[in-house]
């Protein structure tokens, strides 16, 4: 009996698609009371509070496993800690086993974490897995005092006309509490570049830049947060406070040791004051070497932990393809007669 290559191609095929998805079946079948968004905030909501409450900002782990896994204890650890803000970048692209790994990342968290989308969320793809498990693109909501306003400009380049308005009408609503919360991955501007040289690593659009800060000018927001750049940063654009925070564990290669390290900030609201705290964590030594060591470890980590099981299938396909080489002949994979016994 003969085997074409094709016919054992087709069932290596066959074994790796239901192997995957066996793994990621939970990333298609969702309903809205199970996406990420509706559940986090539902969490945040029925925690009992005296109008002061304390919250997590982190941004751009990417799949990260060590430098997150730190990031997750060190809020765990901290029972003030309500819930934690992602600005986005959480896996590195969207294919479906980077989401299933993300997704048990993610149970590591005591308290809810809510999402802001990134660019490297919605790539190949992954716009319509990210929306299956999280749940809207843009959406607001509020704690005690306080009102969150999650935007979408993981396309880099603007936010667009629709959105603009809604933003347009929660601002408004803002009046109406002590505190207001900007959140989106791609900065509006690059605080290494003046306004004048953008774009940066930041809005590529500068009418839809400069249309999104003037109308945050015009309303009290306590902060914007944003990602995107893999460092700390702070400032104000034309009166406009800003954060960015990207530090959550994806790759950092330049060394300035005033922005470039991992962390997340802890935000403490007390009834009209808001304070900051930058937590840090363990980064690569501040040189060029020990930058471009730990990023290539971090990948080539995260690359064999996410696909384990596909590593091992390939060796044991390896192994069985030697074997049946060794005693069936240098034809394999082309073909393999069998004998039987005279």
């Amino acid at each position: 009996m003969v085997f074409k290559r094709k016919k054992l191609f087709t069932i290596v095929i066959l074994v790796i698609a239901g192997i995957s998805l066996i793994k990621s079946y939970h990333l298609f079948f969702r309903d809205f009371e199970n996406n990420e968004i509706y559940k986090g905030v539902t969490g945040i909501e029925s925690v009992q509070n005296n109008g002061n409450f304390t919250f997590a900002v982190m941004g751009d782990n990417k799949n990260s496993i060590s430098t997150f896994k730190k990031i997750v204890d060190s809020i765990n650890s901290q029972p003030a800690i309500r819930f934690t803000m992602n600005t986005g970048d959480m896996v590195f692209d969207g294919n479906p086993i980077k989401y299933d790994f993300f997704l048990k990342q993610l149970r590591q968290f005591k308290n809810p974490m809510i999402p802001v989308p990134g660019n490297h969320d919605e790539a190949d793809g992954g716009i319509d897995r990210y929306v299956s498990i999280f749940g809207p693109l843009y959406y607001s909501f509020s704690h005690s005092s306080s009102l969150f306003i999650v935007l979408d400009d993981s396309n880099e380049e603007n936010i667009d006309p629709w959105q603009l308005r809604w933003l347009r009408e929660e601002l408004e609503k803002s009046k109406d509490y002590q505190h207001t919360f900007v959140f989106m991955h791609v900065p509006i501007y690059d605080p290494r570049k003046s306004l004048k040289a953008q774009p940066g690593h930041s809005l590529k659009d500068l009418d839809s830049a400069r249309e999104v800060l003037n109308l945050l000018k015009q309303y009290p927001v306590d902060m914007v947060f944003a990602g995107h750049i893999h460092g700390y940063f702070k400032g104000n654009w034309e009166g406009v406070p800003y954060t960015i925070t990207g530090g959550g564990g994806a790759e950092m290669l330049l060394s300035d040791p005033e922005h470039y390290f991992y962390h997340y900030i802890k935000v403490n609201v007390t009834g009209n004051n808001v304070s900051y705290t930058v937590e840090k964590i363990d980064s690569p030594d501040f040189n060029v070497a020990d930058r471009i060591g730990a990023f290539l470890w971090i990948y080539l980590y995260s690359f064999v932990v996410i696909n384990y099981w596909v590593i091992l299938l390939l060796i044991a396909l390896g192994v069985l393809s030697y074997m049946y080489i060794k005693r069936y002949g240098k034809d394999f994979p082309f073909s393999i007669t069998w004998r039987k016994k005279k």
